[in-house]
């Protein structure tokens, strides 16, 4: 396996090194523009496609939320995380810029490469600006491509422009102040949608980014690099090369369109640097790929440099002695650029003085984990609270320092965090007796968290029910997701890995779950004509289960399943002759017309309804 590897990377290497030298070829002379090019395509000054809306929100920490918001113009949900401003829990009032940073061309469906690959999670924790880090994309270059291909309909144009700014302005306190970064595909598109888009993003940087697109090679660059990452075919972005999508979205053409836009280029110099793994062979690293690729970005950022400068738009250009396309030396350009974009975006470059002291400073002192403070002590209903760069610290007399972090911490703000139901945090994280789970305990509740199944509160009566039957040890296993309010009636439900909990006023807190719990999910759940469940699951004699609902009875058995039985004359005849234990055993169907009357099976006979009166056959 690992020389299938070996020799896949020098293979990549060579392709690379191929590409380049035609690339250069036709770099090294001046770049011949198109003299029919007239700017972007005007179908970009049309109005957003309307119905954007977030399908789904998991908070990942206090201040990291996955969104996935159902994209009208992709039809499909796309996944997008915020990483929150360094002030958001402090001043909930405010607003805050937002700033892009998009991946590369192998970007997955899971996570950003800027929080998987580099580190851009501790990075921003504190600075004042809503991170923006679309997820997927893969070969898209973040553009509106002509066709589908591969299942995938992408018109990320349309949706980082238009269909997700309303949306992170009215629900995530974010501003129109916004500025875009990215690495080798998404520094090309940090240019191009910036130069499509004026007036957009007030700040663009590219870190090793492909910024001539049309020149000699390249279409063939970006069209062997595209069916490398995923087996995209470029003709279904932007056509063939002789296609006038291709200049319309080559940033070296619409370089004038970046005017009074902030602007920082970077591009390593392909030669083993500190980040690089070197071979016997002087200033050739084991990354063969990443030399021939940032070679590549070099010749292509230098021609969008000189542009620049011919056209008199300043810009930082940072072109690195050393370094391979890789990213740790993106991660190094993130850090490097961030005083520019702090300047452009308004807000400070270093975080504001804080101090760590009292009852929150001794805690702090316990979990050396949490970093360095953030913020400065800040008032919360009940209590303080500080945050830090991995964390948060909450204080008041009644229940003392307690610290909350990771994805007990997102679960905590989706509940409210001290605002919520669940009051402020009574205990430190614990490890649960499996050795595998989590909980912390609240003034109201506790959440538990779990690998399968994430974190979740539970609390009030759902939380005393539950703890009754031995919390996550008991026959329902974790929670699985929030109390919500059943729609139609009065009363809550709670999810579990093996069922449910629900409560009414009128009939308490009960359990309902395996095959029972399926019954119940095909009649229409607390809907159906049973409706809310008088009782946890009862076990039988003979290995039977039953549960009482408001209007009947689901009974089940290993030999025969699970069959609802209704309160009336059924119920009253079985219960005559023993139920499960009489001559007619368990019920084998549910309640069922017949010609005059109603019937229903069970497993040694059945028992007729007919004018009212009960027949046991």
């Amino acid at each position: 396996m690992r020389r299938a590897l070996g020799l896949r990377k020098r293979t990549l290497g060579l392709c690379a090194a191929a590409l380049v030298l035609p690339v250069a070829a036709g770099l090294a002379t001046a770049v011949v523009e198109p003299t029919s090019y007239a700017g972007p395509a005007a179908a970009h000054a049309d109005p957003a496609p309307a119905g954007a809306s977030v399908q789904k929100v998991i908070w990942l920490t206090d201040r990291r939320v996955a969104l996935w918001v159902n994209s009208p113009s992709m039809g499909t949900a796309i996944q997008v995380q915020l990483l929150l401003a360094r002030d958001w829990n402090n001043k909930p009032e405010m607003k805050f810029p937002a700033l892009y940073m998009l991946d590369g061309l192998r970007a997955t469906d899971i996570e950003s490469g800027w929080t998987s690959d580099a580190k851009a999670e501790p990075f921003y924790a504190d600075k004042n600006v809503n991170v923006v880090l679309p997820v997927g994309g893969q070969s898209s270059f973040y553009t509106d491509w002509l066709k589908e291909d591969n299942g995938h309909n992408y018109q990320w144009e349309t949706f980082l422009t238009k269909e997700l700014p309303p949306i992170l302005e009215s629900q995530w306190r974010t501003t129109q102040v916004r500025g875009v970064e990215g690495l080798s595909m998404g520094g090309t598109a940090a240019m191009m949608l910036t130069a499509r888009n004026k007036g957009f993003f007030k700040y663009a940087a590219s870190y090793s980014g492909f910024l001539t697109t049309t020149s000699l090679g390249m279409p063939e660059a970006i069209k062997y690099a595209m069916n490398d990452a995923g087996g995209f075919d470029s003709a279904d972005m932007w056509g063939p090369p002789t296609n006038q999508a291709w200049p319309d979205h080559d940033p070296y053409l619409l370089a004038d369109n970046l005017k009074d836009t902030s602007l920082y280029v970077s591009s390593g110099s392909g030669m083993t640097g500190p980040y690089d793994q070197a071979t016997g062979i002087p200033g050739v690293s084991t990354n063969f790929a990443g030399m021939g690729l940032e070679i590549l970005s070099r010749l292509t950022s230098q021609n969008f440099a000189t542009k620049l400068n011919k056209l008199g738009i300043p810009a930082t250009v940072n072109y690195r002695p050393s370094g391979t396309h890789s990213w740790p030396y993106w991660d190094f350009e993130m850090r490097q650029s961030w005083p520019q974009a702090a300047a452009a975006l308004g807000v400070e470059a270093d975080k504001p003085a804080c101090t760590v002291g009292g009852a929150i400073g001794g805690a702090v002192g316990a979990n050396n984990w949490l970093g360095d403070c953030v913020t400065n002590e800040y008032n919360v209903t009940g209590g303080v609270a500080q945050d830090y760069r991995y964390g948060r610290v909450f204080y008041s007399q009644a229940t003392g320092p307690q610290v909350v972090a990771g994805r007990i911490g997102g679960a905590y703000q989706a509940n409210g965090g001290p605002n919520g139901p669940l009051g402020l945090p009574t205990s430190g994280e614990k490890v649960l007796p499996d050795l595998i789970g989590r909980y912390q305990a609240f003034q109201h509740g506790s959440i538990y968290w779990n690998p399968l199944v994430g974190a979740h509160a539970v609390r009030g009566d759902i939380f005393t029910a539950w703890g009754k039957q031995g919390y996550e040890r008991g026959p329902l296993g974790y929670p699985t997701g929030e109390e919500v309010k059943t729609p139609h009636k009065d009363g809550s439900v709670q999810a579990f890995q093996i069922g449910a909990m629900y409560f009414s006023p009128a009939n308490g807190t009960h359990s309902v779950q395996g095959l029972i719990m399926q019954k119940y999910a095909s009649l229409g759940y607390e809907d159906s004509w049973l409706g809310f469940p008088k009782s946890d699951e009862q076990g039988l004699k003979n290995l039977g289960k039953f549960n009482e609902f408001e209007n009947g009875y689901i009974y089940w058995s290993p030999l025969s399943g699970a069959w609802t039985v209704h309160k009336g004359p059924i119920f009253d005849a079985w219960k005559s002759v023993g139920f499960e234990n009489g001559r007619l055993g368990f019920p084998t169907s549910d309640e069922f017309p017949v010609p005059g009357g109603v019937q229903q099976s069970f497993q040694f006979g059945y028992i007729l309804i007919k004018d009212g009166k009960a027949e046991i056959h």
